[in-house]
């Protein structure tokens, strides 16, 4: 089976994000998820990019005028999502763009939970 192309939103989104690091895309749900040293930091839905966001930052993108991500379920029901859209000026240039993208990459090192370490004696699975 042929590897599906990638939208151009997605492919111009990689673009501005080459500077973080290493970058992994990935279809989900009718969308994209772009990934940062695995780190799930951004969305494509549609032709729309938005960027994790959480407490410590939300009020900021919302500050420049950035929406949430809303999800409208098939049942009517809606849900928002902590993901904004970032300003004009940061989808034309990657040096405007790279600040947002890296408070995504901090809200989502923030929302990563820990790993819970086994201590020595504790079996697998418990």
């Amino acid at each position: 089976m042929a590897a599906r192309e990638l939208p151009v939103i997605v492919r111009y989104a990689l673009e501005l994000f080459a500077p973080l690091g290493t970058l992994r895309v990935r279809a989900m749900f009718g969308g994209w998820g772009f990934y940062c040293d695995d780190l799930f930091f951004a969305i494509v839905a549609g032709v729309v990019l938005y960027l994790k966001a959480d407490g410590q930052s939300a009020a900021t993108f919302e500050a420049v005028g950035g929406h949430p991500f809303r999800v409208e379920y098939k049942n009517g029901r809606s849900e928002t999502m902590n993901y904004w859209t970032v300003p004009e000026e940061a989808m034309e240039s990657g040096s405007e763009m790279l600040p947002w993208a890296r408070a995504a990459l901090a809200a989502a090192a923030r929302a990563r939970k820990p790993v819970k370490k086994l201590r020595a004696s504790e079996p697998p699975g418990r």
